[in-house]
């Protein structure tokens, strides 16, 4: 079976940054939308897309820290979102629409990572359904607004190796591990822009995934210090042990900028990269690019089916 998923010499590597992405590139009279886009690689994210000339829409669970943390970036502009509720985003959604713009760009950043069991909503486990469920749920209600010619990029992690999809127990009912909770929800990322591709690509509007990178930030919130140093991440002063294993927030932050705008990839779409270019399919054993059960289109079939029952959207598939 052929595949899309081969580098392709972007010119760019591990330590590039946001702003040398987008060096050259105006985003003048362009709208993004970026979740997550007032803390760590998000924030970047929104800094380099305005500093482009792109008006950057911030949706935030804390608008108030969101609002301060922007301040000073012209072009940005914070609205209320919580993922993990989807009446929240019902009404963020219809908010949008009434103000009759459209979007270009949309980049699923925020997230949540290796947290203690909860249960929101009908009782889904707190990480599939905020980091893919509830990103699934606004894109679909945004459909109307997404101009031909967006692209949608959904921001996954290396941890997509941990875990497929758990199609026997996906909200984690019969015993909770936050690592595998992670794993599974970063792999629904990958699939959920396989199958948006594949459902929006005639309309033009296509659909990127990613790993960023190894970045210290706000996401390790809920992760002990003790836990992270026996990880090999941190020492017991919160110091990194190899620095140079992490990038920087900036670093961080390149490869969802140049998914989004990257004039290298028009035409294509429903593919993982990492570094700044497109990754290769590997086994368990690599260190590096996206493993397949991530890209199948089955199996991105199957999530879209299941996303679409659990949340009653599919805005996608009945336009076309």
């Amino acid at each position: 079976m052929t595949t899309p998923q081969h580098r392709i010499g972007s010119g760019f590597g591990a330590r590039s940054t946001a702003a040398e992405v987008l060096d050259g590139i105006d985003l003048s009279g362009r709208l993004a939308i970026v979740t997550g886009g007032y803390s760590g690689i998000g924030l970047e994210t929104t800094r380099a897309l305005a500093d482009a000339g792109a008006r950057v829409v911030v949706p935030a669970r804390r608008p108030g820290s969101a609002a301060a943390a922007v301040d000073g970036i012209d072009g940005a502009e914070v609205d209320r979102l919580d993922l993990a509720d989807q009446e929240d985003i019902r009404r963020f959604a219809d908010r949008f629409l009434a103000s009759g713009r459209g979007i270009d760009i949309m980049i699923n950043s925020a997230g949540v990572m290796a947290c203690p069991e909860e249960r929101v909503g009908p009782g889904w486990e707190r990480q599939f359904a905020t980091n893919h469920l509830g990103h699934y749920a606004l894109v679909n209600r945004l459909r109307p607004a997404l101009r031909p010619g967006a692209r949608v990029v959904a921001v996954s992690s290396a941890a997509h190796r941990g875990s497929g999809i758990r199609w026997d127990d996906v909200q984690f009912e019969r015993g909770y591990d936050k690592w595998l909770a992670y794993s599974q929800a970063k792999t629904a990322n990958v699939l959920f822009a396989v199958h948006l591709d594949a459902l929006g690509r005639d309309a033009g509007v296509r659909a990127f995934s990613l790993h960023p990178g190894g970045i210290l930030t706000p996401l390790q919130r809920h992760l002990p210090v003790e836990e992270m140093v026996a990880l090999g991440w941190i020492d017991e002063a919160g110091e990194p042990v190899d620095p140079s294993v992490f990038k920087t927030p900036e670093q961080g932050a390149a490869t969802q900028v140049w998914a989004a705008t990257s004039p290298r990839l028009e035409g294509m779409g429903g593919v993982y990269c990492e570094d700044c270019d497109i990754a290769e399919i590997t086994t368990e054993a690599s260190a590096h690019g996206v493993r397949a059960h991530a890209t199948d289109p089955d199996e991105a079939a199957r999530l879209w089916a299941l996303s679409a029952e659990l949340t009653g959207l599919d805005a996608f598939a009945t336009a076309r």
